[in-house]
């Protein structure tokens, strides 16, 4: 089995078709039919359907298909390293980071200190979901994200950077509280809530939570967009739930409230999220340690602002 055996397999599958997929590689059909024989011959099992409409990978066509993106994508990489060999970092870096977090603040600061220091690394950024995640890292199309920590999950590692008690956030008209800084889980489930979906770690932390107690999650709606989510909390249509530095980023406005939910209190993690099966690039490590820098200037600074989270 070689690379370039693999790199045709992985094209035809792309395409779904080998003509097609000929006419890519600028490779006779025939050649590229006996290429794909030669790695079901050595693998002794069968990779691709093939009917009138094109071609399917079977079961281990599906398997063939994932390790050779994987093996590709390390040769290619291992390729770049060498030639960039002693010179400075350069290519694409993709970071996802989690909605509904304190860490999506950090975007300006990331791209700034990387264009300052890494003009040749071009940084990928998105918003992502940790049902997608994991796959997204395990494939490589995501280098690293700062998402809120899942638990254990095979082929990525987390480690743990903030934890953060979570607060409840409603307009300021809204009659919870009563002047305090502080709101009970029981009263903060009388109030009707906005948050994302159920395969968001958020979610699941306030579910848990509630169903520990006994006590009823009132869903008025789910949410994945930030700036629908502000103008609902504006709207006095109902609360949502965040630690207080996603809080104080996304509803920075003095007509919010702000109460840290306790009775029981409830914790999210943010965690930096990386594959553990095959390092990073050059130009990745680079960007890991800027965020991992600034997040701690960050707890630095919170800490300093208000030592009792410390």
């Amino acid at each position: 089995m070689d690379t370039r055996k693999l790199s045709y397999f992985v094209k035809i599958v792309d395409s779904g078709s080998i003509t097609k997929a000929a006419a890519a590689l600028h490779v006779a059909q025939p050649a590229l039919s006996q290429q794909v024989s030669a790695l079901e011959t050595d693998l002794k099992q069968r990779l691709l359907i093939r009917s009138k409409q094109g071609v399917e990978p079977t079961a281990a066509g599906h398997t063939l298909y994932r390790h050779a993106q994987t093996i590709l994508r390390l040769v290619e990489q291992a390729r770049q390293d060498v030639a960039a060999s002693g010179a400075a970092p350069s290519g694409r870096v993709s970071i996802a980071i989690a909605p509904y977090s304190m860490a999506s603040s950090l975007t300006p600061q990331i791209i700034r200190e990387v264009g300052r220091r890494y003009p040749d690394i071009v940084v990928h950024l998105t918003e992502i979901f940790g049902g997608v995640l994991s796959e997204a890292i395990k494939n490589g199309r995501l280098d690293m994200a700062l998402i809120y920590e899942p638990g254990k999950i095979r082929g990525v590692q987390f480690t743990t950077m903030i934890v953060e008690d979570l607060h409840l956030v409603t307009h300021e008209d809204v009659d919870v509280a009563h002047g305090r800084s502080t709101v009970t889980l029981e009263e903060a489930s009388s109030l009707g809530l906005f948050l994302p979906e159920k395969n968001h770690t958020l979610r699941q932390i306030i579910e848990k939570g509630l169903a520990d107690q006994g006590l009823p999650l009132r869903l008025i709606g789910e949410v994945e967009s930030v700036p629908s989510l502000v103008r609902l909390i504006r709207a006095n249509l109902g609360a949502t739930v965040l630690p207080k530095s996603a809080a104080n980023a996304l509803f920075p406005d003095e007509n919010f409230k702000v109460l840290r939910i306790i009775e029981p209190a409830l914790q999210s993690k943010i965690a930096l999220c990386t594959p553990d099966h095959e390092p990073l690039s050059e130009a990745a490590s680079a960007v890991l340690i800027i965020v991992k820098e600034m997040l701690q200037h960050r707890l630095i600074t919170k800490y300093a602002a208000d030592p009792s989270q410390a």
